[in-house]
């Protein structure tokens, strides 16, 4: 099984361990570059982590072969998750310094990045039970919440009323301010930074909806 996943100096924000968790859920990690692949890679799923898309605006928005690939992809039920970074790029746009750029357009919001965080600092989410992943198994987190991070100057402008979230927000901002984890289609996608542990196995899961989606 094979999992695109965008690597370059736009999107670069990622933990080596859970890179290596996706390996022993049996997936194969096929990196792409935003900045200059024309293409989407051949694959099952996606995975766009991290970044700074803001500093890279222009050239972003110049490689629209891969933007239409990546919108395709998402509108055709492709698996995909996108983490802060990750969620901006699949946005309508990004506004940064005076400066807008279209960008995929998966997501039907635009993205304005201010001078100050607009949410920073560790989080404390809760499944609301829409999430198309397989079920987060009873247990610690189911208690208390999962524990996850945020560091963004970013927010969403022009996001339906209405919209599903795979995420309520116990601590933190979030997208909203009360909810995290955006769901359309068979994408979800959010501002908090998880990480993959027994009580957060995030990429199991990931690995898991991948599979089912590609059999």
């Amino acid at each position: 099984m094979r999992i695109a996943i965008a690597r370059d100096a736009a999107f670069g924000f990622y933990y080596p361990d859970d890179l290596e968790a996706f390996a022993h859920s049996g997936a194969e990690l096929i990196p792409f570059d935003t900045l200059n692949d024309e293409h989407l890679p051949e694959a099952d799923g996606l995975f766009i982590g991290g970044g700074f898309p803001e500093t890279h605006l222009a050239a972003l928005s110049a490689n629209k072969s891969l933007l239409a690939d990546i919108r395709h992809a998402l509108a055709t039920g492709m698996p995909a998750y996108a983490e802060c970074g990750g969620l901006m790029y699949l946005a309508r746009s990004i506004q940064w310094c005076g400066e807008k750029q279209k960008m995929t357009g998966a997501i039907p919001a635009d993205v304005l990045v201010g001078k100050r965080p607009h949410g920073r600092g560790y989080m404390v989410v809760e499944e609301t039970g829409k999430s198309p992943w397989p079920p987060l198994a009873v247990g610690r987190a189911e208690k208390i919440g999962t524990r996850v991070h945020e560091f963004h100057y970013a927010h969403l402008e022009n996001l339906a009323a209405g919209s599903n979230f795979a995420y309520r927000v116990l601590r933190g901002t979030g997208i909203d301010g009360n909810h995290d984890g955006l769901i359309i289609n068979n994408l979800l996608a959010g501002f908090a930074h998880h990480r993959n542990t027994q009580t957060n196995p995030w990429v199991e899961r990931f690995v898991s909806f991948v599979r089912e989606n590609s059999a």
